[in-house]
């Protein structure tokens, strides 16, 4: 064989063998993912068990699970009423 072909013949190979392992790698990337631990407390059974941090600071949160004092904060921050009377009082007042 002469020189030249040897060479491309190796060259060829060594291309065909580095797209191999470059498929093979690529798929077995594709596969994988990261899967994050999951934070949010309305998946947890914990945080329904648990009693409110602030309960012993606030009156209104005493007796309310860490769930109940996170919807409880997110409701007053948005201003929705907490009681019927509160409800009763927003319905008198638009009418």
């Amino acid at each position: 064989m002469r020189k030249d072909t040897l060479q491309l013949v190796l060259y060829a190979g060594a291309t065909a063998v580095s797209m191999f392992m470059l498929v093979k790698t690529y798929n077995k990337r594709q596969n994988t993912y990261w899967v994050y631990e999951d934070h949010d407390m309305r998946n947890s059974d914990d945080a329904d068990l648990r009693e409110s941090p602030n309960a012993d600071v606030d009156p209104a949160e005493k007796g309310l699970s860490e769930l109940d004092s996170a919807f409880r904060a997110e409701w007053v921050s948005i201003g929705y009423p907490q009681t019927h009377r509160e409800i009763e009082e927003n319905e008198n007042w638009n009418n």
